[in-house]
């Protein structure tokens, strides 16, 4: 591996199919034209690729409540009038719809998470890699910004059991809410967001004075950014910041949320980040060489999304790609450049002053400067891993593959057609 570090890298091939309905800009579909790049670059070669556990109703309520998990259960389109009440109770609805197969979806990319934290747990990887994850909005009794199930908070708890310390970043133009307020009250684990802030933008929380409270009080890190800020002004406010923040902090775990909607060109953003810009803020955290859990999130202009994740996925594994987009079947989506780093920039001016950051940077040095350096914690027992890493129950001897197998398979190199080089062909050549 290039990089010298193992990545286990979680995809579900059903995991794209789903919709959120006619005219929703969230589309996860974006994540089948992410995965369709990654393997035609070649960059699975480089990883272990895993189809991933799906999340049980218990896994889930680790953070979420019972009756919220439940209702998310037994809702379908189908039924839903008669889940009238539940619909307002739980916040579902418009930007939070009821589609085919909502509760599969949260489990797919809820159990992904889940997996990558109990890997990084077990010492079986150095980077786990879940572009489906990173639902930061999803609160404990109810969805929220298209989240559902709160993946990063169902992670962070799983990685707590062996880690005393866990750093969160979110690079996602909206807030990390769900996730701050999820840790607001521990010194266990600090989250650090960089977004937009200001003017009724979504979800309105976020500003610097958000600092945590009780036990947590300093361990919130927010950095509220105004409209199109571009490479520049964020690398070299994010890079200080973060640097900062391991320095005060010392985490043994990083988990990093790399939202694309803070990319210029977003459906629903309105920052300046260049695909490379963005990327600078992954290979900053990478450079700790601190077990990373690295997640997806926001990133509305589909094609724009996929470029970023497929590049940050070359990054991570220190592979350096072509610009020129290898053919897919998605190749249409491209267009009309057909590369890696198109122009995204856009004629929205950087509101954000030189001493408007410079204001931001000592105000959050000077709440760090007050914590206490790498705060422990006391002995205790491990709980029981939420996966077991090992199988200790005999399939079925009269099933063709147990679900367990095919679960828990990395998938061979072989799996993957590699042009001329794929046995298959090589086979059919000779008998031509």
């Amino acid at each position: 591996m290039s990089s010298g570090r193992k990545i286990a890298y979680f995809y579900d091939p059903d995991v794209g199919n789903f919709h959120y309905g006619q005219g929703h800009p969230m589309k996860p579909h974006r994540l089948a034209l992410t995965h369709s790049l990654v393997l035609n670059y070649g960059l699975y070669k480089k990883m272990e690729v895993y189809r991933p556990y799906r999340a049980t109703r218990h896994d889930m309520c680790r953070f979420h409540s019972e009756d919220y998990i439940d209702f998310l259960q037994r809702v379908t389109p189908q039924n839903i009038s008669g889940f009238t009440n539940c619909l307002s109770q739980f916040n579902v609805g418009d930007d939070c719809p009821v589609f085919p197969g909502l509760y599969d979806f949260c489990s797919i990319y809820t159990g992904a998470s889940l997996e990558g934290a109990a890997k990084l747990n077990n010492g079986m990887c150095d980077i786990a890699l879940n572009w489906a994850g990173g639902l930061h909005h999803a609160k404990k009794f109810e969805a929220s910004g298209f989240c559902y199930v709160n993946d990063i908070v169902v992670a962070i708890l799983e990685l707590l059991k062996y880690h005393p310390r866990v750093l969160y970043i979110d690079i996602d133009i909206h807030h990390g809410d769900g996730v701050q307020e999820a840790f607001y009250l521990t010194d266990r684990v600090m989250t650090v967001s960089f977004h937009k802030f200001g003017n009724f933008f979504f979800p309105g929380t976020g500003d610097m004075y958000e600092v945590g409270a009780e036990k947590g009080k300093y361990y919130s890190v927010n950095v509220p950014l105004k409209d199109g800020i571009d490479d520049q002004s964020y690398v070299n406010l994010f890079k200080p910041t973060i640097q900062s923040v391991m320095d005060h902090y010392r985490p043994t775990c990083i988990v990093l949320q790399c939202g694309a909607d803070s990319l210029g060109c977003d459906r629903l953003g309105c920052f300046n980040l260049s695909i490379k810009g963005h990327g600078e803020c992954v290979k900053f955290v990478q450079g700790f060489n601190v077990p990373t859990l690295v997640l997806g999130g926001g990133g509305y202009t589909v094609r724009n999304v996929a470029r970023c994740w497929t590049h940050e996925t070359s990054l991570l594994l220190d592979a350096d790609i072509s610009n020129e987009l290898p053919y897919t079947e998605y190749f249409e989506y491209f267009g009309p450049d057909f590369t890696l780093h198109p122009d995204v920039s856009t004629k929205i001016e950087n509101q954000n002053t030189r001493q408007y950051l410079e204001q931001i940077r000592q105000a959050v040095c000077e709440n760090l400067r007050i914590l206490p350096h790498s705060p422990s914690v006391q002995m205790q027992q491990v709980p029981p891993d939420m996966l077991s890493m090992e199988v200790t129950t005999e399939p079925d001897p009269d099933e063709r593959e147990a679900q367990s197998e095919v679960d828990a398979r990395i998938e061979h190199s072989a799996e993957f057609y590699d042009g001329t080089s794929d046995q298959d062909h090589s086979v059919t050549m000779e008998n031509a």
